[in-house]
């Protein structure tokens, strides 16, 4: 086992208020995402609940000069907007220590939305840039503890997610995907019982907001999303190295895990693993609506048509734009509501187009068609270019990125 880190001598106290009862009436956890009220989620208040901190642009600047590249345009414009310890990985990385990525999905459906694809393709970025390995958790087993599936349905969601997930370009000689069913045992389930046994049953119930009607399924789950930042999880690829430190790129909902992670990481000589958080991606309808599997028309998948693309966006993206063209044209949109500039400001790569979108439509002479246009351009290019990359990845790639084996070349 590691020593202590030395920047683990505070350690975090786990806080025992449930987060499903605070006082501003946001519920924001792994499984559920509301604001009081139907509005939309106050970020600040969230980062001051969680006790994580803003990605400054000074962070940003250094992430540009350590890595003699731009940054990502998730980056840029604030998509991840959180950190915690995000700068000790700077540190560690410029004094020429190495660390690892983890990033994981929940298979709970056959074909992924753009909300789902962000976080990969923010970590395909990490892993370019910074030249480190990247292990990636599919959960099927929380699945099947919070979903009506079949075990067996969870583990083939986990494959076809897992086609998705290589389609978004990760170099496998630095990347281990696994499934829990499959991989969970040895080195992990030894990590697991240690986490399990530090973790008291009033702190699990005030992190997640657990009640007695919860089966004990779920309460047992946590720990096994926590050891994946343990290097120890994974002997065949990190044995000898249980000192390296763990990056993990996440939406903000994924921070409880790792609150509960770090608290439980110096006592087991490990060093708490980093966070680098994301927004929400917004539903269709509006930043108080709501992404669902059983509306379709409340987000773009990745197996959309364009005719599909086009219609959603046409039909079903709201609208910041006046009533009227007269009236347009003199108050101009409200692009604090307008879902098509914040899907724009995800996936729209040019900064300059953006910043004349913006500029052109809050003024009133650019019309809400045109955004629209323009967004299911650039939708219908990124859909299509995943759906080409999708097409190309076998059963035997997934094999090969799911086999457990050593990757010899996975630092630089």
């Amino acid at each position: 086992m590691a020593p202590p880190p030395a920047a683990a001598e505070q350690i975090e106290t786990t806080t025992t208020t449930a987060i499903h009862e605070e006082d501003d009436g946001q519920v924001v956890n792994p499984w559920e995402v509301s604001a009081k009220d139907g509005g939309k989620i106050d970020y600040d208040k969230l980062i001051d609940r969680f006790g994580c901190q803003r990605l400054d642009h000074a962070l940003i600047q250094r992430v540009e000069h350590l890595t003699s590249c731009p940054a990502h345009v998730f980056l840029r414009r604030g998509v991840f907007f959180a950190h915690r310890d995000f700068a000790e990985i700077l540190d560690a990385y410029e004094r020429g220590d190495n660390f690892y990525l983890y990033t994981g999905r929940g298979p709970s459906s056959e074909a992924l939305h753009l909300g789902h694809l962000i976080p990969f393709m923010f970590t395909k970025y990490l892993q370019d840039v910074f030249k480190v390995p990247l292990v990636i958790q599919l959960t099927d087993d929380e699945k099947f503890l919070w979903k009506n599936l079949t075990v067996e349905e969870c583990q083939r969601l986990a494959r076809e997610n897992a086609k998705d997930i290589i389609a978004c370009g990760f170099d496998i000689s630095k990347t281990f995907i696994f499934a829990d069913f499959n991989y969970v045992g040895g080195a992990f389930y030894k990590n697991m019982v240690e986490v399990a046994k530090r973790v008291t049953y009033n702190q699990a119930v005030g992190i997640f907001g657990f009640t007695g009607e919860d089966h004990i399924g779920k309460v047992s789950f946590p720990p096994v999303q926590a050891v994946p930042s343990f290097p120890s999880s994974f002997p065949h690829l990190f044995s000898g190295k249980e000192n390296l430190r763990c990056l993990i790129p996440c939406a903000i909902d994924q921070d409880p895990y790792f609150r509960m992670t770090r608290d439980v990481a110096p006592k087991l000589g490990y060093h708490k693993p980093a966070l680098i958080e994301s927004l929400f991606f917004p539903a269709l309808q509006g930043e108080t609506g709501k992404m669902s599997a059983s509306d379709p028309n409340s987000a773009i998948y990745v197996t959309d048509s364009a005719k599909d693309i086009k219609n959603k966006v046409n039909k079903h993206a709201f609208s910041g734009g006046q009533d009227s063209i007269e009236k347009h044209r003199q108050l101009g949109a409200n692009l604090e509501v307008d879902i098509p500039v914040k899907y724009l400001s995800f996936f729209l790569e040019d900064d300059a187009e953006l910043e004349h979108i913006k500029k052109e439509y809050g003024a009133g002479r650019m019309l809400t068609g045109e955004v629209k246009q323009r967004l299911i351009q650039v939708l219908t290019e990124l859909v299509e270019r995943h759906r080409r990359a999708r097409a190309a990845v076998t059963d035997e790639m997934v094999d090969a990125f799911m086999a457990v084996r050593p990757l010899p070349h996975m630092f630089g």
